[in-house]
C-alpha cells in the first residue's frame, strides 16, 4: 500500500494516466464479453430456431427464437436496480467483477444444453432460464462501465474516454460476426445445427475470468473514492427510493433518450444479418460480411463522436442524431430493399454514422444526469428499462411488423416512431458537458 502511495506521489500524471488505461481495459472486457454473446445469438437465429425449437413452420421458429432474446431483457431493470444498488452503496469494482462472473457462467453453460431433438419442450424451457440470468447479470455490465470511466476520465474529455464503453459492444459484436462468418465457411449446415453452433458460447467461460481478474486488481474511480472517504459522507440506504424521489425527471429523460439507442442498437448492429438474410434474400455470408464491415466503420466513429460531443456538447449531438433518423431510416430501409450486397453496404455505413452520434454520446450522458451517490443506479434503472422495453423486443417486433405488414421497409417506421420519442426527451433537458460531475 505504502509502495503505491508513494509511485502516485513521485509520478502523479503517469501514475493517473496508468490508472485510466487500466480502467478503460476493465471497462472494455465485461462488455466486449456481453456483446460478442448477443451477436452470436443474433447472427446464429435461424440455427438456433432449429435446434431448440418444433421444426415446421421457420418464422414462427425465428419469432421464437426472438421471443427467448426479448423475454431476457425483462429481467434488466430488476438486474440494473440491483447491481446499481450494490454498486453505489459497495463500490463499482465489487459490482462489476461479480456481474462478469455470473454473465459469462450462463452463457458458457448455453453452450451445454441439448436441442429440442433430444429433450423436447426442456430446451428452450432451460434456453430462457439461461437467457434470463445472463440478462440479470448484464444489466450491470453497460451502466457500471459508463459510469466507471466517466468519472475517471480527465476534465473536458469525458465523452472521448467514455466512447471506449459503446466501442467495446461493437467490438464484440464485430467479433462474434466475424467468428460466425468463419463458422459458416469450413462448416456445413448439419454440422453447425449439430455442434458448431455451441463453440462460440464455450468461449465465454475463459473471457469471463480474465476480466473478473482484470477488474478485481483495479481502485475504484477518484470520484467515488473521493466521496466514500469523505468525512461527512453518509451512503444512501435505499438508492432506489432515493433516485425515484428526487430524481424523476432525470430517469424519465434517460429512459426516452435510451429508446432510440435501444431500437437502433439492435436493429442496425444485431439484427441486421439475420434481416439482410431472411428477409430481403442477401446470401448469409454477404449479410455478415457487410455487417462485420460497418461494425469495423462504426467503432472507428465512435471516438471521434465522443470527442466531438466534448466540443460541442451532448444535447446537441443527441438531438441532431434524433433528427436525422427522423428524416432518413425509411428511405435507408427502402435502399436495403433493393437486396444488393454494395446497398446494403452503404446504407449500413451511413446508418452507422447515425448511430454514432448517439451511441458515443448516450453513456456519458447518462452518467452526467445523476449524482455520484446514485449514479450507478440512475443510470442502470433508465438505460436498462428502455433496453427492456425497446431493445431486446426489437429484432422480434421488426419481424412481426414485417410479417404482419408484408413490407421490408416496416422496421424503418418504427425507428422513425422512436426517434421521435427521443427527440422530445432530449428537449426538456440542459446541457451537461461542460458542468462538472455533481457529488
Amino acid at each position: 500500500m505504502s509502495h503505491g502511495t508513494r509511485g502516485s506521489q513521485d509520478h502523479p500524471i503517469e501514475n493517473a494516466h496508468l490508472a485510466v488505461r487500466k480502467a478503460a481495459k476493465a471497462s472494455f472486457v465485461g462488455n466486449f464479453v456481453e456483446w460478442f454473446d448477443y451477436a452470436t445469438y443474433g447472427y446464429l437465429a435461424a440455427v438456433i430456431a432449429k435446434v431448440f425449437f418444433p421444426p415446421g413452420d421457420d418464422v414462427a421458429a425465428l419469432l421464437y427464437t426472438f421471443g427467448v432474446f426479448a423475454l431476457s431483457f425483462l429481467v434488466r431493470p430488476i438486474g440494473g436496480l440491483f447491481w446499481g444498488n450494490w454498486g453505489d452503496k459497495y463500490g463499482r469494482r465489487w459490482a462489476l467483477s461479480w456481474s462478469i462472473l455470473i454473465m459469462s457462467g450462463s452463457t458458457f453453460l448455453i453452450a451445454f444444453l441439448p436441442g429440442y431433438g433430444a429433450i423436447g419442450l426442456w430446451a428452450p424451457g432451460l434456453l430462457l432460464v439461461l437467457r434470463l440470468v445472463q440478462g440479470f447479470s448484464a444489466s450491470g455490465e453497460y451502466a457500471g462501465a459508463s459510469a466507471f470511466m466517466t468519472e475517471y476520465a480527465p476534465k473536458g474529455k469525458r465523452g472521448l474516454y467514455t466512447s471506449v464503453v459503446p466501442a467495446s459492444t461493437a467490438t464484440g459484436l464485430l467479433a462474434g460476426a466475424v467468428f460466425i462468418f468463419f463458422l459458416n465457411a469450413i462448416l456445413s449446415d448439419a454440422q453447425l445445427e449439430s455442434w458448431g453452433w455451441r463453440i462460440p458460447f464455450l468461449l465465454a467461460g475463459p473471457l469471463g475470468w480474465i476480466g473478473r481478474y482484470i477488474r478485481l486488481h483495479l481502485e475504484d474511480s477518484p470520484v467515488y473514492r473521493e466521496l466514500a472517504e469523505g468525512a461527512d459522507h453518509e451512503p444512501v440506504e435505499a438508492p432506489v427510493r432515493y433516485i425515484l424521489h428526487h430524481h424523476k425527471k432525470q430517469i424519465m429523460v434517460g429512459l426516452g433518450v435510451t429508446c432510440l439507442n435501444a431500437v437502433a442498437f439492435y436493429l442496425l448492429l444485431s439484427y441486421m444479418p439475420t434481416y439482410l438474410s431472411q428477409e430481403i434474400g442477401l446470401e448469409a455470408d454477404m449479410a455478415l460480411l457487410s455487417s462485420s464491415i460497418a461494425l469495423a466503420a462504426y467503432i472507428l466513429m465512435i471516438f471521434m463522436m465522443g470527442h466531438i460531443s466534448d466540443t460541442f456538447g451532448r444535447k446537441r449531438m443527441l438531438i441532431t442524431a434524433c433528427l436525422l433518423f427522423i428524416v432518413f431510416a425509411v428511405p435507408s430501409y427502402w435502399l436495403l430493399s433493393i437486396g444488393t450486397f454494395w446497398t446494403a453496404l452503404f446504407v449500413q455505413l451511413f446508418l452507422c454514422a447515425l448511430l454514432t452520434m448517439n451511441d458515443g454520446t448516450l453513456p456519458t450522458f447518462l452518467s452526467e444526469l445523476f449524482p455520484t451517490r446514485v449514479r450507478y443506479t440512475g443510470f442502470a434503472l433508465s438505460f436498462n428499462t428502455a433496453n427492456a422495453l425497446f431493445g431486446g423486443t426489437a429484432p422480434f417486433v421488426a419481424t412481426w411488423l414485417i410479417s404482419t405488414s408484408g413490407s421490408p421497409i416496416a422496421p424503418g417506421w418504427y425507428l422513425a416512431f422512436v426517434a421521435v420519442l427521443a427527440l422530445g426527451a432530449m428537449l426538456t433537458i440542459h446541457e451537461t458537458a461542460f458542468e462538472p460531475l455533481e457529488d
